[in-house]
């Protein structure tokens, strides 16, 4: 019951701060003045961060003999670029993810803390195999989404995009 209560608070404030923002966002313009919010229209989040295409990634069966599906990756190679991760962002398409790299194998975790979208989190070990899936992560939760297995990589997609294009455990990935 308290975890119901706390979601609907983070709602409300949420709620808030998007009229609050849009607000903002009218009194900057009509003063001619250049915020982030009135960015945002450009395809540029509230913290200033858009899409950038970094890569190709393609998701492989696990027979090796199909392409399942092809998106526009993100990179997140250094501390920063994976704490910041998809939080902020309004949306992505079905054609785009963000790719975090890490240096090393090891069971992972995720949490949507600040991520407005709800994300399938994909695990991927060293091999470029997926090894477990995290779907329809809830956004603004704190709630740990551990891997289970160790993992070098890991991939953010919409939430749904793993049911959608047939994406499961054992498939790969190549990118580039």
């Amino acid at each position: 019951m308290q975890l119901h209560l706390k979601c609907i608070l983070i709602a409300s404030l949420y709620i808030a701060g998007c009229h609050q923002n849009n607000s903002n966002t009218n009194s900057s313009a009509a003063a001619g003045t250049n915020t982030a919010a009135t960015t945002e229209t450009a395809g540029e989040t509230s913290n200033g961060i858009a899409f950038k295409k970094q890569g190709a990634l393609a998701f492989v069966s696990k027979s090796g003999a199909d392409t399942l599906r092809k998106i526009d990756i993100q990179l997140a190679q250094t501390d920063e670029q994976r704490a910041d991760g998809l939080m902020y962002r309004k949306s992505i398409t079905d054609d785009q993810g963000m790719l975090f790299i890490f240096p090393d194998m090891e069971e992972r975790a995720f949490w949507m803390k600040n991520t407005y979208i709800s994300l399938d989190i994909i695990y991927i070990d060293d091999k470029l195999e997926i090894v477990s899936i995290q779907k329809y992560a809830t956004p603004l939760s704190e709630e740990s989404l551990p891997s289970f297995k160790k993992a070098k990589y890991v991939l953010e997609v919409n939430g749904g995009f793993c049911d959608k294009y047939h994406i499961k455990y054992g498939d790969k990935i190549t990118y580039q």
